[in-house]
């Protein structure tokens, strides 16, 4: 697949991987639909792609955890360019809290935004991308394969998220529609930084070791790859695919190895 004068909606595109997208696949000649809560960097960032790569972006302010929000995104969309060829669903909130001590409006917070974002996106593309027999992606994570500590609405969420785009592959099957789930490892991004604490405020600084992680142009690049490769599932790090598999095969050898992990965590909520 080729992304020249291809149509790309990308959410939570105002920064990390959502940004990095952003720019990979203007570069390879797409046009992008970026959405975002921050309107005014989502306009500094189309200004920067229109001029250095000359394709047309459109800057649109979304909360996904609002229906109406994501339906005003995908409206937008084609009323500027008149079809949509993919839909990468990116926007995303972490956490990190221990379930006895957290907030449920913080696990609320996150299903809003990580899973119905997804869904309510996806929802009102749909019936375009059917047109185009394009692609449907969902920005996952380990954590949707091996629920993790302090990370217990993270992980619901994207577990979620995985059966839904699961079921939907299912369903599309027969369409000529592609759905792709992409699992990052542990990435230099703000979604760390900005994780809920317990009582949803945002930590302000990450609890991991950002120097051996992947940067979010490396995983722009490899999930642009995916696409162009209309691929099914990314895991990106032999840390990744190792959990996936070590989980199926030896679950209970796979908790302690999962706890050890974080709780060598800077400040450990596990120990």
């Amino acid at each position: 697949m080729s992304f020249k004068d291809k149509v790309i909606v990308i959410t939570g595109a105002s920064s990390g991987i959502g940004k990095a997208l952003a720019e990979e696949l203007a570069k390879r000649g797409a046009h992008v639909v970026l959405g975002a809560r921050q309107y005014v960097t989502l306009c500094e960032i189309t200004a920067s792609l229109e001029t250095k790569y000359g394709i047309k972006a459109l800057a649109v302010q979304a909360d996904v955890s609002k229906e109406e929000d994501c339906a005003q995104l995908i409206k937008q969309a084609l009323s500027t360019f008149g079809k949509i060829d993919v839909l990468i669903n990116n926007a995303g909130l972490s956490m990190r809290a221990l379930f006895n001590d957290v907030d449920l409006a913080v696990l609320k917070n996150l299903m809003d935004v990580n899973f119905w974002g997804t869904v309510y996106c996806t929802k009102y593309a749909l019936p375009e991308i059917l047109k185009t027999k394009g692609s449907i992606v969902g920005i996952s994570s380990i954590a949707g394969y091996r629920g993790l500590p302090g990370r217990t609405g993270y992980s619901s969420s994207k577990f979620a998220m995985n059966g839904f785009l699961e079921s939907l592959r299912t369903e599309m099957l027969k369409t000529g529609v592609h759905v792709m789930v992409a699992c990052p490892g542990f990435t230099t991004s703000n979604i760390r930084v900005a994780a809920l604490s317990k009582d949803g405020a945002a930590h302000g600084e990450t609890s991991m070791e950002e120097g051996k992680m992947m940067t979010s142009e490396a995983v722009a690049e490899i999930i642009s790859d995916g696409i162009a490769n209309r691929k099914r599932t990314l895991i990106m790090t032999g840390q990744g695919k190792l959990a996936v598999w070590m989980n199926k095969l030896f679950p209970k050898f796979t908790d302690k190895k999962v706890f050890e992990l974080f709780a060598k965590e800077k400040n450990p909520l596990i120990k």
